[in-house]
C-alpha cells in the first residue's frame, strides 16, 4: 500500500535484512562491555535531557523513580541501533567477499558462538 504512493520502485531484500540482524545480534552478545557502556551513556543523557523539561523541583522529585525506569527502558532499546549499523557493515563485508548465502550462514554461526561465549562469561562472573 505504501509502495503505491512512491514515485520510484523500492526493493527490499529480506536475505540482506536477516543477515544484518544476525550479525548485529552476534555483536550485541559478544561486546557486552560496549553494550553496557552504551546503555549507561544513553540513560545518563535521557535523564539529563528530561531534567530540562521540569521547572518545579517538587514535581521533578515526585516523578523521578518512574521517569528513571522509563529512561532505562528507552536506553536499553536504543542501544540496539549502533549494533544494527555495525551488523549491517559486517554482513555487507561478508556479502561482498563470499556471497549473500554466506552472510546468513556465518551470521548464524557467529550468533551461536557469541551466545555460548556470553553464557560462559556470565557464569564466570
Amino acid at each position: 500500500m505504501i509502495l503505491e504512493f512512491l514515485p520510484f520502485q523500492v526493493s527490499i531484500d529480506p536475505t540482506a535484512i536477516a543477515a544484518a540482524c544476525l550479525w548485529s545480534l552476534a555483536l550485541y552478545l559478544a561486546l557486552a562491555g560496549l553494550r553496557d557502556w552504551i546503555v549507561e551513556q544513553l540513560n545518563r543523557w535521557f535523564n539529563f535531557a528530561e531534567r530540562s523539561l521540569y521547572t518545579s523541583v517538587e514535581e521533578f522529585e515526585r516523578t523521578r523513580v518512574a521517569r528513571e525506569s522509563q529512561n532505562a527502558f528507552y536506553a536499553s532499546l536504543m542501544s540496539i541501533v549502533p549494533f544494527l549499523g555495525f551488523g549491517g557493515l559486517c554482513s555487507y563485508g561478508v556479502d561482498i567477499s563470499l556471497g549473500q548465502s554466506w552472510a546468513v550462514s556465518l551470521g548464524m554461526l557467529a550468533c551461536m558462538g557469541c551466545g555460548v561465549y556470553e553464557l560462559g562469561r556470565r557464569q564466570g562472573e
